[in-house]
């Protein structure tokens, strides 16, 4: 290792003052000693009112907590399972935003940046370190911060593209070998295993994949083993891309901009991912406001972005960021990718989710809970998929997107949807179709 000099974490969050605004590098990168080190500082009484801002986050965040309330307030751009609670009962706080333009809030200095404290790999001999699992906002975090924090962290692989930053970005060093937050997802179900079928016959041969993380992504990408050249330009990836990319289909070759490389601005997964990415030039890890930008997305054929929902009304509103007036999690890329999708010669813009809850309540609805929230509009949704089927609502009227919606929710719940669909549009809607 170069000849940096270290200090300790107790030493580094002493830079931090009263009303700082503060970002944490987001999901397995999150600076953890720091964060316990701030912590301290807080239980001492040393500061108040300071905010705290990042994507979502993996491990403790206990920040956020009702003890330290005028001490800090989280103001994340994205509600992570750490945090939901606190924010839910008011403790901490969400900004809506896209995720595309979470860079764009410290760039044009509508929220101000005054700590960035980050986690980076070692440095190699050319006095570079690397953000491994973490670009996303924070690449602009540490352009417009006036104090970057480091913690140099053994376990955070070397990723290329915007990852890889000089050693003269960063005012004060931290040593910690912590190994880096896994994360850990159970297998498909047969209900997932079904939409995952569902979407995969939507997937052509040659088309850029954009799908969140867990078990409905997994199971798409399981049923993807006799595609041929697909390529990868997300948000995030995890374990489920690994098999694919080992037998060859997925390797880039049909894509027009990042030929033969997969893009994408943040991960979490095993450590499987991130000994994956480590010094491999076929990894492109990038600044959020370029994989999320739908106008560079749109300029790969065939991108075919997967995002979830928690509610779709008959309209084809679909709710993905609270339940009712509940905040659940945020608004993230789906916005992003289905608009570039959409925009992309050949692409699919495709909303997958089950048709019901565990509870066995209806995801399809007549109308959104009082109180969610709209990320996908009725003008955005292409395609919904459930375990029951794919439609393709694009260019199709309210009643007949109506019918459309319905055929692919559970059988138990089809006839009180139907019910409520000819209440709203009136005696003609059983003729439309």
């Amino acid at each position: 290792m170069q000849n940096i000099k270290f200090i300790s974490a107790d030493e580094a969050v002493k830079f931090v003052k009263s009303g700082d605004h503060i970002h944490f590098s987001s999901v397995a990168s999150a600076p953890q000693v720091l964060i316990q080190a701030l912590c301290r500082r807080g239980d001492a009484g040393e500061l108040k009112d300071v905010k705290i801002h990042h994507l979502h986050t993996e491990g403790p965040a206990p920040y956020t907590d009702a003890k330290y309330e005028g001490i800090f307030f989280h103001q994340a751009f994205f509600v992570g399972g750490n945090v939901r609670k606190n924010v839910q009962a008011g403790y901490a706080d969400y900004i809506p935003i896209f995720l595309s333009e979470t860079q764009k809030l410290y760039r044009s200095g509508v929220l101000p940046c005054d700590v960035a404290m980050i986690q980076v790999c070692p440095p190699d001999k050319h006095g570079f370190v690397s953000l491994g699992t973490s670009v996303d906002a924070t690449l602009a975090a540490i352009e417009c911060a006036k104090t970057v924090i480091a913690v140099v962290n053994k376990h955070v692989p070397r990723s290329w593209g915007e990852a890889i930053i000089p050693l003269s970005k960063i005012d004060y060093f931290v040593e910690d070998n912590t190994p880096l937050e896994p994360a850990t997802f159970t297998e498909p179900n047969e209900i997932e295993t079904a939409i995952g079928i569902n979407c995969a016959n939507l997937i052509e041969d040659g088309a850029t994949l954009q799908m969140g993380i867990g078990a409905i992504p997994n199971a798409v990408l399981a049923q993807l083993g006799n595609h041929k050249n697909l390529g990868i330009h997300t948000e995030m990836f995890a374990d489920g891309v690994l098999p694919l990319v080992e037998k060859g289909v997925i390797n880039g070759a049909a894509k027009k901009i990042d030929k033969g490389k997969m893009v994408s601005t943040f991960l979490m997964g095993s450590q499987t991912v991130y000994d994956f990415i480590d010094d491999n030039p076929m990894v492109a890890m990038m600044d959020v406001g370029y994989t999320n930008d739908p106008y560079v997305i749109s300029q790969n054929p065939k991108v075919t972005a997967i995002n979830s929902a928690l509610q779709v009304d008959l309209t084809g509103q679909v709710c993905a960021d609270s339940l009712g007036t509940k905040f659940y999690s945020g608004v993230g890329g789906q916005i992003d990718f289905t608009y570039g999708a959409s925009l992309s010669e050949g692409g699919k813009a495709i909303i997958a989710m089950p048709s019901v809850t565990n509870k066995g309540i209806s995801k399809i609805a007549p109308v959104l809970t009082e109180g969610a929230g709209v990320v996908t509009t009725r003008n955005h949704i292409h395609w919904l998929v459930t375990e029951f089927g794919a439609v393709d609502l694009y260019g199709k009227s309210l009643q007949e997107r109506a019918k459309a919606i319905i055929s692919v929710a559970h059988p138990d719940h089809r006839e009180a949807l139907d019910r409520a669909a000819f209440e709203r549009f009136g005696p003609h809607y059983h003729f439309v179709g």
